[in-house]
């Protein structure tokens, strides 16, 4: 995995299809949204205030990585679908009025995807740092609880791994001789 999801399309799309890590995720980044059919859902207004962008910003993201987010489930609300949110909304997140026509809605994929994309926001960076952390997290978990293990194709590993172990008890059975001389003198 690339260390800069900026840059890799494929790397963005790689971690926001592993659908484990996006359950843990949404669990701990808490992000907020509206509940509409049973997923949590972000307006534009809403992807602004959280990473502190101005909405010409996020609309530039939406025009130069309209694919993407499309796939990532960014859609257009219209008709029934766009009643039937502002229906279930009362009034509380959005304030349209009633001539809105299309009205654009983030999943969390997608509002991941639009913070991955953020060069100009610190709280992007923030959330590009604390998603990778609960990927590589959830992967070790996977894998059997061990982080330290995730490099095993690195060609280095098992030289690593045998010089960490012999570390390990030669450091185990200094400290046990160090104090066995403290006390043997004492």
């Amino acid at each position: 995995m690339a260390k800069n999801l900026i840059a890799s399309s494929h790397d963005r799309q790689n971690i926001l299809n592993n659908r484990y890590a996006l359950q843990h995720a949404e669990q701990h980044l808490g992000l907020g949204g509206v509940n509409f059919e049973g997923e949590m859902v972000f307006t534009k207004a809403q992807v602004v205030a959280l990473y502190e962008v101005s909405e010409s910003t996020i609309e530039k993201y939406l025009v130069s990585h309209a694919d993407e987010l499309k796939v990532n489930d960014y859609t257009l609300l219209r008709g029934k679908k766009l009643k039937e949110f502002k229906e279930s909304l009362d009034g509380t997140v959005i304030n349209y009025g009633t001539k809105t026509s299309v009205l654009g809605v983030f999943s969390f994929r997608a509002v991941l995807n639009i913070g991955m994309l953020l060069t100009e926001s610190e709280p992007a960076r923030i959330l590009r740092s604390r998603l990778l952390d609960i990927v590589l997290d959830v992967m070790a978990e996977r894998v059997g609880g061990h982080t330290k293990f995730i490099n095993q194709r690195d060609e280095n590993y098992l030289v690593s791994a045998l010089q960490e172990e012999n570390y390990r008890r030669q450091l185990i059975i200094g400290t046990v001789m160090s104090y066995a001389t403290k006390f043997a003198f004492n």
